[in-house]
């Protein structure tokens, strides 16, 4: 069966969110200290807790961070001895490369090639090392698209900061922990409001996070702080497959990771459900198109039910309906899949005389489909078989194909009809 994991983002995200919703699942601590320490830097200490975000339950992951010590050629360790608290949070406290507070007055920056060198000497796996990698490279062309400045001269706090490394190479590990086959993100909450940054004022989501997130879908909250870190944004949108609702799943684990700041009435955490896919359905999410229309042409219909099933319908279907002053119209029904309603909604506008579309996702279950030739008294008939793990519950031959057998040996339809359906029922029975 397939394991599903799935980043409820309700509440925004940042790298220390996702680190304590991992532990939260189950993720040893002595495990993450481990992958950690394989790093060869100083980073200090890591801890996790219990704590309530607006009366939920969480882990909170903290980073006690010491200046970054390198272990240089020659064997000579480099070490300021500095140390000190550092809180992530989802305001998230978060510097951005934009000096958003500057809480890393401590260290100094590192290119994106050092970062490489330390993640090289990891003992996270090969895939887990290329993944690191190509994360703070993401972060780095965001910062360099939004100065326009080489990729290799991002210095930044937000690519080079002791707690970024943490945070990613921890998170690459946990997710490698977690080994689910596939991960799903809700629509990300961003917060809503502005945040004070070295070049000035922005509105959230700042310029790296707002980079970061193209493509994805977010919304702005009813908190008015910033939600989303870069960190955050590029974990969630590297990691997901796809964003959307909860997937039918069987919930098996949830895992809550607490941001720092505590929110009256909206819990500040990022919420993981891990459990198996329901292979017990072929439930899938369609779009269901609508419109009444009682002021067109009747030829008009026809055509346009070829065309929109040449757009990629599912299924189109026509409904008498009494419309309003009693005038009788026509209910066009169009069922496609979701990414397919804009053009459909198009091709409606275009081809009827209707001025308004309603549509709303829904699930529809169905069953494996598939077409067997069988033969028959007069000749081979392709049939339909539905079938629900592994037994048949529908089959039906062709129509298509018995009007042509009926016609080629002038028979009634029905007669060919009634040859096929024999014919299959005696192939399926034990003695045959």
């Amino acid at each position: 069966m397939s394991r599903i994991a799935y980043i409820d983002c309700f509440s925004g995200a940042s790298g220390d969110m996702f680190l304590g919703a991992l532990l939260d699942l189950g993720l040893p601590l002595d495990g993450l200290r481990a992958a950690l320490g394989s790093l060869a830097i100083e980073y200090g200490t890591v801890s996790a807790d219990r704590v309530l975000r607006a009366g939920v339950s969480a882990t909170k992951f903290r980073l006690e961070e010491a200046t970054l010590t390198v272990v240089a050629t020659g064997g000579h360790r480099h070490n300021h001895g500095h140390h000190h608290h550092h809180h992530h949070d989802a305001e998230h406290d978060h510097d951005h490369g934009h000096g958003h507070g500057d809480q890393h007055h401590h260290e100094s920056h590192h290119s994106l090639k050092a970062i490489a060198g330390f993640i090289e000497r990891s003992a996270l796996t090969r895939e887990g090392k290329d993944r690191a990698i190509h994360l703070f490279s993401r972060l780095g062309e965001a910062e360099a698209a939004i100065h326009s400045m080489p990729i290799e001269e991002i210095h930044l706090h937000e690519v080079g900061a002791v707690d970024s490394i943490i945070d990613i190479v921890g998170v690459v590990y946990g997710m490698d922990w977690l080994g689910a086959d596939r991960v799903v993100a809700s629509p990300l909450n961003v917060g809503s409001g502005s945040v004070a940054c070295a070049h000035g004022t922005f509105p959230v989501p700042a310029p790296a996070t707002a980079k970061l997130l193209q493509g994805a879908p977010i919304y702005a909250g009813a908190v008015a702080a910033e939600l989303v870190t870069p960190t955050g944004a590029v974990l969630v949108t590297d990691y997901a497959h796809s964003f959307d609702r909860l997937p039918m799943m069987r919930v098996e684990s949830i895992g809550y990771g607490a941001g720092d700041r505590d929110f009256a009435g909206n819990p500040n955490v990022l919420r993981f459900l891990v459990g198996e896919a329901d292979t017990a359905s072929n439930a899938e999410r369609v779009v269901v198109l609508e419109s009444e229309i009682d002021d067109m042409n009747p030829q008009l219909f026809g055509p346009l039910m070829e065309r929109l099933h040449q757009a990629g319908a599912l299924d189109v279907f026509y409904a008498p309906v009494q419309m309003k002053k009693n005038r009788p119209g026509t209910l066009v029904t169009v069922v496609a899949r979701p990414e397919q309603r804009e053009a459909l909604s198009g091709l409606l506008f275009a081809e009827t005389t209707t001025i308004g579309v309603r549509y709303q996702e829904v699930h529809r279950d169905c069953l494996e489909r598939e077409v067997r030739s069988v033969p028959t008294p007069v000749g081979p008939i392709r049939f339909k078989i539905a079938t629900r793990a592994g037994r048949v519950l529908n089959a039906s031959p062709e129509f298509e194909d018995c009007a042509k057998a009926a016609a080629d040996h002038g028979l009634p339809i029905k007669d060919v009809q009634a040859m096929a359906t024999k014919a299959w029922l005696d192939a399926q029975s034990p003695s045959a």
